[in-house]
């Protein structure tokens, strides 16, 4: 844990008692905060106070002594409307914040030179995060991994000399950090998304390029325009920017050419890694995770040698393309966290011959827009509610069974798929759906998935089967 001591002896309020909620409320309490929580849910109200943490209804307190409110990043600050402690605050005139921000000033408190490493983007970020994480432990450095990828930030060691962080950051996270300034800030692309709390593309852009702005250098995504202008801004304010690409060459940056990673610089291009052979990072997403990690792990004092020897031994983001297994030629894939056709996409464009296991309880639009993939699909077998509505839009399209359950489509699909002639047939769980139908969320349909995998006869796991989790260090 790390205790805020930047925050001893002022009066805090707190609001939110999830996982990260409850753990900012005990890093504030440990660090000597006068801090009352409270949350709308009296389960999380009696889990804090049993862990003898000060509660009690804010709408009661003092607003006017208050030195801060802290928010859990899921309670709304602006849009559609603010909740109604950050009217009592604005009302008050007390900042708000979270625990992504009591974590930047303690470590500028204890520890300012510490490495510092922030990812942020719409897509892409977990993988990012994860990858760099790894590298870092894998080259024998203290690697701190947490931040929206599910780990609390106040929960991992403190700040110091050698010790990296590593923090994945969503935009509630950014909209609630005023003074972010990591060593290392990431910002990898921009598409519109969660603009029901943000109220437009601009302002969503505006919060998500916070975390670049104040950075030692920012490491920018080149492929979509609101990047490039936020790149093309900071440069022009004397800011230290490299540029990122996974669709095209840079003259100054690094960039993906194949499954090759380069770098141009000073009008000379140099091959930095080769990503060919590594399963975990294949299709042109992983590129762009793969070069920003390269960047970033720079930053961090890693060799070119590490940083290629780390990216070689990834072993894949837990239910995100990850490989779990192989049966002689055959890869099984667990993409669970593929809960709409847009998440599918990434996975079905990686791979060549592909038998899918699909659906699930569907979501808006089906897998209409994955069409232009389906001449990679070999055969697709198809699971919870949304199998017959699947089935109508890939029937023209491909071969494919009715499978109803998981287990059906996985003993189906290991025997289809060993009989294929091909180089490298993939099974490939990418649902394209929640999984609530079935199981109670992606977490559980992915495990699932291994579990199966592992009991087929002559099954080579490529995870840890007892604690199905990839390490980060």
């Amino acid at each position: 844990m790390i205790p805020a001591s930047t925050f001893r002896g002022r009066r805090v309020a707190l609001f939110g008692l999830g996982g990260s909620g409850l753990a900012t409320a005990k890093s504030l309490d440990a660090g000597g905060a006068d801090v009352i929580s409270w949350d709308d849910n009296p389960a999380q109200v009696e889990a804090a106070r049993a862990a003898g943490l000060t509660v009690g209804d804010l709408r009661g307190i003092d607003w006017a002594g208050l030195h801060a409110l802290v928010l859990s990043p899921g309670v709304p600050l602006t849009h559609p409307k603010p909740h109604w402690t950050a009217e009592l605050a604005n009302s008050h005139g007390v900042e708000i914040i979270g625990d992504v921000e009591i974590f930047a000033r303690e470590r500028r408190s204890i520890a300012p030179g510490s490495p510092f490493i922030a990812i942020t983007g719409t897509n892409g970020k977990s993988t990012t995060t994860a990858l760099i994480a790894h590298v870092i432990a894998h080259s024998g450095r203290d690697a701190q991994l947490g931040g929206n990828i599910g780990t609390a930030v106040l929960t991992l060691a403190p700040p110091a000399p050698g010790r990296v962080h590593v923090v994945e950051c969503s935009s509630y996270q950014i909209d609630l950090a005023p003074s972010l300034d990591p060593s290392a800030g990431l910002l990898l692309n921009l598409t519109p998304d969660h603009l029901d709390r943000h109220g437009s593309m601009q302002h969503y852009a505006e919060v998500k390029a916070r975390l670049v702005e104040h950075s030692d250098i920012a490491i920018i995504g080149d492929d979509d325009d609101w990047c490039r202008g936020i790149a093309a801004r900071l440069e022009a304010g004397g800011g230290t920017v490299e540029r990122i690409s996974k669709d095209h060459g840079l003259t100054d940056g690094l960039f993906a050419e194949g499954s090759m990673i380069r770098q141009a610089k000073d009008g000379v291009v140099i091959d930095l890694a080769d990503l060919s052979a590594i399963t975990t990072l294949r299709g042109t997403h992983n590129a762009q995770n793969a070069a920003a990690a390269i960047a970033a792990c720079r930053t961090a004092g890693l060799s070119d040698d590490e940083i290629r020897a780390g990216l070689a031994s990834f072993p894949g983001l837990r239910h995100r393309m990850q490989p779990v297994a192989k049966k002689g030629r055959v890869i099984f894939i667990n993409d669970s966290k593929a809960t709409n056709a847009e998440a599918a996409a990434p996975a079905l464009n990686s791979y060549e011959r592909i038998y899918w296991i699909a659906g699930g309880l569907p979501k808006e639009g089906g897998i209409a827009a994955l069409e232009p993939f389906f001449d990679r699909v070999a055969k697709a077998y198809l699971i919870g509610e949304a199998a017959a509505g699947f089935a109508a839009t890939i029937g023209a399209h491909a071969p494919f069974e009715i499978s109803g359950t998981l287990d059906n489509a996985v003993l189906a699909a290991a025997r289809d798929a060993a009989e294929d002639a091909a180089e490298m047939p993939v099974v490939l769980l990418s649902p394209a759906c929640a999984s609530f139908d079935q199981y109670r969320n992606f977490e559980v349909r992915g495990d699932a998935f291994v579990s199966l995998v592992s009991a087929l006869d002559d099954s080579h796991m490529l995870i840890d089967v007892q604690n199905k989790e990839e390490q980060h260090g």
